[in-house]
């Protein structure tokens, strides 16, 4: 359980402190008042990764050098400290100097939002980064294996576009160093979308009161069991014209279907959002049998959007024992569904007790 959360000159808080509910945690308010920026920092505190940013300097206050997370994780203190340049990570007062002993330290994380969507009606970049975020958790080789290839990748394709005359040597040099950690993200993202499956396919059933089928299947460029340096050899004709790489995991995608039919396309807007919702509870269940503990679910703004129906049955697919904290701009849901626990109002990055 994550207790004791407290920020100083994160985003938009000089200071602030929350005493987490074991269960629920509601942060209640209008928009743009920090809740969202509450939950960001629950989220960069125990995965080192923030779902709104790729930019670390982003989450410092205006006007700040640096800002600071900390929080009690299962009885251990984490600290993360992060400046323009640097970051500094702690467990129990002492510094960790590799980003790995520190997440072995810490806990794994679901995050929900209304950019869930994207993953229906966005582009494989986002179906991708949903798989990176929960491959990363489940495995220790995985974002190792990730951070490699996007070096080699801009290597290769700086080589590409570099000169009227591609250096093939170079681009094969790198292509190789490649072609190693493809091997691995192929690997393990056949693994997660075959655990993802059936956890996507029983959490729309009960979402779609069991009116429809879904399913997923991972969908790579090529052939994982071909070597990535020799699918490349063959793309020199199509790279030279497009200058990029042309194959790869950067081009990875995953297939969703409805009632057999690609539900990127002929989904409607509510079934997208079931669909959408069935991929983060699936990827709650596989977290959990993975890691042999339910994850930290950070849930923005989700709720309010939800019919009466969805809402429960979204409560009821979490894994038990789940700890939430949920933001929302009003509790008449809340009241509704009787959902138990503390509640924060939240104006101008100051928070008041309201319950519990």
């Amino acid at each position: 359980m994550l207790s004791d959360l407290f920020v100083r000159d994160f985003r938009c808080f000089a200071e602030a402190k929350v005493e987490l509910h074991p269960d629920v945690t509601l942060l209640v308010g209008r928009n743009a008042q920090g809740k969202t920026s509450l939950i960001e920092a629950a989220c960069v505190l125990l995965r080192l990764q923030s779902p709104r940013t790729s930019n670390r300097a982003e989450l410092v206050r205006f006007g700040a050098s640096t800002c600071l997370v900390e929080a009690h994780w299962r009885g251990k203190r984490l600290r993360y400290a992060q400046s323009a340049t640097t970051r500094r990570l702690a467990v129990e007062g002492s510094v960790c100097g590799r980003s790995a002993d520190y997440l072995a330290a810490s806990g794994v994380v679901v995050w929900m939002d209304h950019r869930d969507m994207s993953l229906l009606r966005g582009g494989a970049e986002h179906r991708r980064r949903f798989l990176d975020f929960a491959a990363s958790q489940m495995f220790p080789d995985y974002l190792h294996a990730l951070r490699g290839y996007e070096r080699a990748l801009r290597g290769r394709n700086h080589v590409l576009k570099r000169d009227a005359s591609i250096a093939w040597k170079q681009a094969d040099a790198f292509a190789r160093v490649m072609n190693g950690f493809a091997h691995t993200l192929w690997l393990r993202r056949q693994e997660l979308c075959a655990a993802l499956a059936p956890e996507v396919s029983l959490a729309h059933a009960k979402l779609s009161e069991g009116s429809e089928t879904v399913s997923i299947t991972f969908q790579p460029t090529s052939d994982p069991q071909q070597s990535l340096f020799e699918a490349l050899l063959t793309a020199r004709e199509e790279e030279a014209r497009s200058r990029s790489t042309a194959f790869g995991p950067h081009r990875d995608d995953i297939g969703m279907r409805l009632n057999d039919l690609d539900a990127t396309t002929f989904a409607s807007e509510g079934q997208q959002r079931s669909f959408a919702l069935a991929m983060k509870l699936a990827q709650a269940q596989v977290l959990e049998h993975a890691c042999g503990s339910p994850p930290l679910m950070l849930m923005d703004d989700v709720f309010g959007e939800l019919d009466a129906h969805r809402r429960r049955a979204l409560l009821s697919c979490l894994p038990p024992g789940t700890q939430k904290i949920i933001t929302t701009t009003n509790l008449d849901w809340v009241e509704t569904d009787r959902l138990a626990g503390r509640v924060y109002g939240v104006e101008g990055a100051a928070f008041s007790r309201v319950r519990g």
